[in-house]
């Protein structure tokens, strides 16, 4: 026998049968034989939609005392070896196991139904309203014992994501992602066996924490795997979800929902302390740890690399969104788009002349923030690669990262003049056209950039990397690994 807080379930033989305890918790109410028939039918029914097999239907026992028949949700037994959780605690090879799971979930998603009341759930606002309710039952605890370091962190971290990105989850819903999914995706309620896993035990008591973004299911499973020590297999079983999905969303949404879920079970963690239960303080603090980390990586940056032609600030740039993970916008590039001619093809001009005039540098400015906007506001961090050479293109950029509520870091690539000219006798054809001339009128008018972080690009490339990451992620290890999206072909 096991028993949990609504329920008490029964092992016998090949079968397992779980009662509903006649209890009320407010936030469901079992009080009478109806109420644990209809929970119990709605069990088996949204169950079978992850493991038909194994939820076999609705039985009853009577007590020689009484006509009352008491529902009971008939289940096969499953082998508690084979549980997932004891698997990863044992080292085992999950992969096969963790692929099969992203790929059954990922079906269950696209057979799920889709309506206006599902749709409501995936909304910012929404997401919104339960982080809020989750930080103001976690305040209400804290005249009973301290909270654990990195709640206000949290909140603060949470509010400035969600606030820049409305239009992130308006198309999130629009691509149909938000879906009525499986609510509790544990380690430990899935079983591996040779035949394929078997999911069970979804949410079934209240419809609307079980309408979710598919990937918010999925982060449930991939920050359980966290906490059983397992972060590479949270990781892949993420990018697998991603892959059967073919779900588009920007790695720092996957950071932000594991963070909800660990925080969510922080909250649990932290009621079982107040309860008296064992180790439940220390494990409120580690899930709280965890959150803060994920929603550090989550957060998204706009970081301006500037410097002038031969400082080696576009080779920094490339390298520097590489190593981020991140979209790289150039300048160069974009100027030559807008004037309808490919990159590499020149367009050498005097200083402020032909495609440098005022005007086409404004104009390249423009759509190089409006593009960054975009992909902010989508939740994508992006690298800006141009000179940054005019006071206004930082105040514009400035104004840009506080409209999306992104983190501006600005680098200034600097090297001593004669490095710069023989980097420019050297160059080869690229999208850049600046000349050694260019370069010597334009350090004239160039004003200080105090606000920026000077990177020495004299040197090798990776030690210039390592100064740019020092800004670009200033808290190092205290971030969660950033999650790599599998290769998708484009539409």
């Amino acid at each position: 026998m096991c028993e949990t807080h609504t329920a008490v379930v029964f092992f016998v033989g090949d079968r397992a049968y779980k009662l509903k305890k006649p209890v009320d918790l407010e936030f469901l109410d079992y009080t009478t034989v109806a109420a644990r028939r209809a929970a119990c039918e709605r069990e088996v029914a949204l169950n079978r939609r992850f493991a038909p097999d194994v939820y076999l239907g609705v039985g009853e026992v009577r007590s020689p005392d009484t006509d009352v028949r008491e529902p009971l949700v008939v289940m096969r037994r499953m082998p508690s070896a084979r549980r997932l959780s004891q698997l990863v605690r044992d080292g085992a090879t999950v992969d096969d196991v963790l692929r099969a799971v992203a790929r059954q979930l990922a079906t269950r998603h696209a057979d799920a139904p889709r309506s206006r009341e599902v749709d409501e759930q995936g909304t910012r606002d929404a997401l919104s309203s339960r982080w809020e309710a989750s930080f103001a039952q976690v305040h209400a605890m804290a005249d009973v014992s301290p909270l654990p370091d990195g709640v206000e962190e949290v909140e603060r971290l949470v509010r400035r994501y969600l606030a820049g990105r409305k239009q992130l989850f308006d198309t999130r819903i629009e691509q149909g992602r938000v879906v009525d999914g499986h609510g509790d995706l544990l380690a430990e309620d899935i079983f591996c066996l040779d035949d394929g896993p078997r999911v069970l035990d979804c949410l079934e008591f209240d419809d609307h924490l079980r309408y979710v973004d598919g990937l918010d299911d999925a982060a449930f499973l991939a920050m359980d795997l966290e906490q059983l020590a397992a972060p590479e297999a949270a990781a892949y079983f993420l990018a697998q979800y991603s892959e059967y999905s073919g779900d588009p969303a920007p790695p720092s949404l996957w950071h932000h929902y594991v963070a909800y879920r660990a925080f969510v079970r922080a909250k649990v963690s932290l009621i079982q302390a107040h309860q008296g239960t064992p180790g439940a303080q220390a494990a409120a603090r580690r899930l709280v740890t965890t959150a803060v980390r994920h929603l550090r990586t989550s957060a998204v940056g706009l970081t301006l690399v500037g410097g002038l032609p031969g400082s080696g600030k576009s080779t920094l740039s490339g390298a520097l969104a590489d190593r981020l993970g991140v979209t790289l916008l150039s300048s160069d590039r974009l100027r030559k788009e807008l004037a309808g001619i490919p990159a590499e093809e020149s367009a050498a001009a005097g200083y402020g002349e032909g495609l440098y005039t005022p005007e086409w540098t404004a104009k390249t400015y423009a759509a190089l923030l409006d593009r960054a906007s975009a992909l902010l506001s989508a939740g994508e961090s992006v690298v800006l690669d141009a000179t940054w050479s005019h006071a206004g293109q930082r105040e514009a950029a400035q104004r840009t990262a506080e409209r999306t509520s992104a983190d501006l870091v600005a680098l200034h690539c600097r090297v001593p003049g004669d490095v710069s000219a023989a980097r420019l006798n050297t160059r080869a054809p690229g999208a850049s056209d600046a000349d050694a001339d260019v370069a010597t009128a334009m350090a004239a008018s160039e004003p200080p950039w105090t606000e920026a972080v000077t990177v020495d690009t004299s040197g090798s490339l990776e030690a210039a990397v390592v100064q740019a990451l020092a800004a670009a992620r200033p808290y190092g290890a205290g971030q969660a690994p950033v999650f790599r999206r599998p290769y998708m072909e484009p539409d």
